[in-house]
């Protein structure tokens, strides 16, 4: 196994939870994160995942299925949360903020006013404070999600359908990589700045500590402590 593919390649899990540590920790590869994390959310007693003290659903936050909270999270007034979403400790979730189903919103989390995630997990001390979209991706602790950035998940090699259809395969040093994904985003390691406007392309894996000068477009395998002009 190429350790470019495992979760512990983009994210150092230690004080995450036991939620997301047990994430990393289990999952072969970043490609399994996805299906683990939505066994995880589906599962009968998800809710005791915030067992103890709650923390807050604002009154004029739009909440539907289930949604945990965890003690000292914020869902505040104009934010929509549609479930199952686990919010963890400390993590706020801004009005005007849209998090959708089998998302994981990690501590420390801060999502602002027109972000909108589906299908990911952030995993702690992410900053998503502008209009901006992550869908079927894996986003590492303390990254910076600029304003207008987007990751794109589908394969637009011929006509979208929804199922959608076509695997993502990705490249690696010239040999290609099944994923066993229709949908995948991106994997950003841990302390990766996206500048303003970037569009990462599906299936994108971004190593940790990688800094990116302003461009529209990224894609592709980048090691850790990349340079990407």
């Amino acid at each position: 196994m190429d350790i470019r593919l495992t979760p512990g390649y983009y994210v150092q899990p230690d004080g995450l939870g036991p939620v997301i540590e047990g994430l990393m920790t289990n999952c072969r590869t970043v490609f399994d994160i996805k299906a683990a994390m939505t066994l995880v959310l589906d599962a009968p007693d998800a809710t005791e995942l915030a067992a103890g003290e709650r923390g807050v659903i604002a009154p004029g936050a739009e909440v539907d299925g289930t949604v945990i909270v965890q003690a000292g999270a914020r869902i505040e007034a104009g934010a929509r949360v549609c479930g199952p979403v686990l919010v963890c400790s400390g993590a706020v979730v801004a009005p005007g903020a849209v998090v959708r189903d089998h998302s994981v919103i990690g501590p420390g989390c801060r999502i602002g006013c027109g972000a909108e995630i589906t299908r990911s997990l952030l995993a702690g001390d992410c900053f998503m404070k502008h209009q901006s979209f992550v869908g079927d991706s894996v986003i590492g602790r303390g990254v910076n999600i600029g304003a207008f950035c987007s990751t794109t998940g589908l394969r637009c090699t011929g006509p979208v359908t929804e199922p959608a259809m076509e695997e993502i395969i990705i490249t690696l040093d010239g040999q290609h990589v099944r994923t066993g994904q229709t949908k995948l985003g991106a994997v950003v390691g841990d302390s990766v700045a996206l500048p303003a406007g970037t569009i990462l392309s599906p299936g994108t894996l971004i190593g940790p500590g990688t800094v990116i000068y302003p461009r529209n477009q990224v894609g592709g395998v980048l090691p850790a402590g990349s340079l990407v002009r």
